[in-house]
């Protein structure tokens, strides 16, 4: 079962990068961008090219949940890490920044690369897809990826 990636089945998975390590303690659904070697935390849209934090899925899923979740413990630095590579309209669970979100809702990359409400000028990489809510920081959300544009 595939905890990131949600779009169902009779749709391709992604592709993914598996030959990279990660630059420190990152969490899965959160977006990255790929180096030569390394995974790095994204903190914005622009700089590099974005993929999504990918969970392990061997991990044991006994700790949904829990502080055992392995959607809530972070790859170790230096460890190899599995990121997907998004399309437009591809559905992925994603970290969020704290805020209240609407269905529809233009998403853009911040801090610790979650999602956050895109701003006028801002790039939008993803739509929020789930009922009208309020979110803490760093928490789950299904969103669909948008063919990257500039907000007006």
């Amino acid at each position: 079962m595939n905890r990131i990636f949600r779009s169902g089945s009779g749709v391709p998975r992604p592709r993914t990068i598996s030959d990279k390590t990660v630059s420190g303690a990152l969490l899965p659904g959160t977006f990255v961008q790929i180096g030569a070697t390394q995974l790095t935390q994204a903190t914005s849209a622009s700089g590099g090219r974005l993929a999504i934090l990918g969970d392990r899925d061997f991990y044991s899923t006994q700790g949904v949940g829990t502080n055992t979740d392995p959607l809530m413990t972070p790859y170790a630095s230096g460890e190899t890490g599995i990121a997907y590579l998004p399309k437009p309209d591809d559905e992925f669970a994603v970290a969020l920044a704290a805020g209240t979100y609407t269905t529809g809702q233009e998403l853009t990359v911040g801090a610790a690369g979650r999602l956050t409400a895109a701003a006028s000028g801002g790039i939008v990489v993803a739509h929020y897809d789930q009922g009208g809510k309020t979110v803490i920081a760093g928490e789950l959300a299904d969103v669909v990826i948008a063919n990257f544009y500039t907000k007006a």
